[in-house]
């Protein structure tokens, strides 16, 4: 049970905006949502928390995150990759 659980996690794309805190760094994740009456496609951006055990991580890099245990009060992803390095 708990080797499908793990399969099962979230994965998610996005960029890094921030990584002032050791550890730690804020990603933004973009989607796209229609809009329920007019049909439009609208971007809806996250912010999520991620622990970034080794401080990889430099802004404006895009990085996989995956969904994990509670870490402290608003982490909830950890890093699995970094995709591409900023320019």
């Amino acid at each position: 049970m708990e080797a499908l659980d793990r399969n099962l996690r979230k994965e998610r794309v996005g960029r890094v905006v921030s990584n002032k805190m050791e550890k730690s760094c804020v990603i933004t994740v973009e989607r796209k949502v229609k809009h329920p009456m007019y049909g439009k496609f609208m971007k809806k951006t996250s912010k999520l928390m991620v622990h970034d055990e080794g401080n990889q991580c430099g802004i404006g890099d895009t990085v996989r995150v995956m969904e994990t245990r509670p870490l402290s009060k608003n982490k909830r992803w950890r890093l699995v990759e970094i995709l591409e390095r900023a320019k």
